[in-house]
């Protein structure tokens, strides 16, 4: 039970992010472009960043940032990679959420940048979290 209370506030951060992501970039927002590109790019990579620090919920949130930062890059530099199965999973709507279509060295930095931020929110609830518990205690 313990790790699954563990496991619960991460899940959740990711399905909060997951639909913030995909409500992102609708053109009814009206953003900018690179704004809606790469802020979007952001969400995914703080989406990731929530279902690896999850799945590892035992470890400090920094080890999930890192596999998560090796992760994402992994998975944006393979869209340099084409042969005609992939490319026609990258032609579905699944396929382009989860492997993207173009490779760009900034979606990497957004990405990251999308960590960095999601791995500093986790901190500072965690921090908030203990210093609740040892008022409480």
């Amino acid at each position: 039970m313990n790790s699954l209370c563990a496991r619960l506030p991460y899940a959740g951060a990711a399905v909060v992010v997951m639909v913030s992501g995909l409500l992102w970039r609708r053109p009814e927002l009206g953003l900018p472009w690179p704004l809606a590109k790469y802020g979007g790019s952001a969400l995914w990579g703080a989406m990731v960043f929530f279902i690896v620090a999850g799945a590892i919920a035992r470890r400090r949130p920094i080890r999930g940032a890192v596999v998560a930062a090796a992760l994402v890059a992994m998975v944006e530099i393979s869209q340099a990679i084409h042969f005609e199965p992939l490319d026609r999973f990258r032609a579905t709507a699944l396929g382009a959420l989860l492997l993207g279509r173009t490779f760009d060295w900034w979606d990497i930095a957004a990405y990251w940048a999308g960590i960095g931020m999601a791995l500093l929110a986790t901190t500072l609830a965690t921090r908030a979290h203990v210093g609740q518990s040892k008022r409480a205690g």
